[in-house]
């Protein structure tokens, strides 16, 4: 393994406070009025104040884009830049753009279309998902009488093998559906491989990927990885809450599904629009752009994008080596004393920035409470939760403190953690 490519690489200084800037409440919790540190983005997410504003902005106008005045027309366009701007994210040439309130309910009915509309025996996917995909994979399985196979976790790396989803599927296999990273291990799947291998046994294979942990750590490629169902939701990615957004290939477009009759068979929208929620996604693409026209020339929006997004994998990755392994400021995750790092594996190249933490002397639901006591803000993830014990019973682990920083964090963020860990370690 490079190191240097482990180690990843910090935005310089004057960079890394200008981002910091340029989002909300970093420094502080607003109802308290007190100084905190938010490591609990993996759940939430912390605004970009464009994308906040932009949508307050939008919202405040009583316009229907759908309409022929002349500020509706304004509106209209600021909504299909943004369609391109969504078209940005996943580098998708074709198909259908699928919104709705949240990404779960996007998931839903991409898997409910295919498995209710393709032949096939059975479906796959992994114990690694969110409820909402795994749920909508059993539900909508079990209506159609379709078995459902599931895939082992990997307890070293915290993902799933690729061998253990090849082995699974067949050439009466409906549907794969899995994550593509963890949102409790940081974990990222060998999405391309994955893809490849699986449609060596079935070349039409229908695939969709749950990528709403992934999208605002990484870049997504459709060209790399061609899929029939992605989705990401604009709140974990710096953006605002009440919006899921989905691609669909243009034959998962054309399955059955609900839509107003006269529409084209491709098209997955129903009623009227939200022209705020498309206003604020594209002030999130102009941010990643932003960031990667620090490093490049290119006038290629897509390109200045996947700049971007590299450059804050590569910040991450920089906070997480410093994070596991520590500075001359403060010890780091592996060498503190009664602190057990769940699920670590060397090559942080495969991760995207989510720790899984536990304690010897002090059980994880009220770890989260002395963190909090001590001005940062976690998330316990525990077996008796709905939304995690899948997944930690596939590891063996009874529950977890889960640590998600954001790239807008410097290493102070993460020396300050430190020190409170190491004070709680001592209770």
């Amino acid at each position: 393994m490079n190191d240097k490519i482990n180690q990843g690489q910090l935005f310089d200084k004057q960079l890394s406070k200008e981002i910091k800037e340029l989002f909300y409440h970093v420094d502080e919790d607003p109802i308290l009025n007190k100084k905190r540190i938010f490591f609990d983005n993996a759940g939430g997410s912390l605004r970009l104040k464009k994308a906040s504003d932009m949508f307050k902005k939008m919202d405040e106008l009583p316009d229907c884009p759908e309409h022929s005045n002349h500020t509706a027309k304004w509106l209209l366009d600021v909504q299909e830049k943004a369609y391109e701007d969504i078209r940005t994210i996943f580098n998708a040439k074709s198909g259908s753009i699928a919104t709705s309130l949240t990404a779960s309910m996007v998931i839903f009915e991409m898997n409910r279309a295919i498995i209710e509309s393709v032949p096939g025996t059975n479906v796959v996917t992994t114990a690694l998902e969110h409820p909402s995909a795994y749920d909508s994979m059993v539900s909508y399985a079990k209506r159609t009488g379709k078995e459902v196979r599931v895939a082992r976790t990997n307890p070293v790396t915290g993902g799933v093998d690729v061998s253990e989803i090849t082995k699974l599927v067949d050439k009466d296999t409906c549907l794969l559906s899995f994550i593509y990273a963890s949102n409790i291990s940081g974990a990222v799947l060998d999405v391309e491989n994955i893809i490849k291998e699986c449609r060596k046994i079935k070349p039409d294979l229908y695939i969709v990927v749950d990528s709403v942990q992934h999208t605002p750590h990484g870049a997504l490629d459709l060209e790399k990885t061609p899929v029939d169902g992605i989705n990401f939701a604009p709140y974990k990615f710096f953006g605002t809450r009440g919006f899921g957004i989905g691609f669909m290939s243009e034959r998962a477009a054309r399955l059955p599904h609900n839509k107003l009759i006269a529409k084209p068979e491709e098209e997955w929208e129903l009623g009227s629009p939200a022209p705020a929620q498309f206003a604020s996604v594209s002030e999130i693409i102009n941010y990643v752009c932003w960031i990667g026209e620090k490093f490049t020339d290119s006038k290629s929006r897509r390109e200045l994008y996947v700049e971007g997004m590299n450059r804050i994998n590569l910040h991450e990755r920089a906070l997480m080596y410093r994070m596991l392994n520590g500075s001359d400021k403060a010890e780091g995750l592996r060498n503190i004393k009664g602190v057990k790092v769940y699920l670590d594996y060397e090559d942080l190249s495969t991760r995207d920035f989510i720790m899984a933490v536990g304690f010897d002397n002090i059980e994880s639901t009220q770890a989260v409470k002395e963190y909090e006591k001590r001005g940062v803000i976690t998330f316990e993830r525990v077996a008796s939760s709905l939304y995690s014990s899948r997944m930690l019973n596939s590891f063996g682990i009874e529950g977890v403190v889960r640590v998600s920083p954001l790239h807008c964090h410097d290493v102070n963020d993460i020396d300050e953690f430190l020190k409170v860990t190491k004070e709680i370690s001592q209770l």
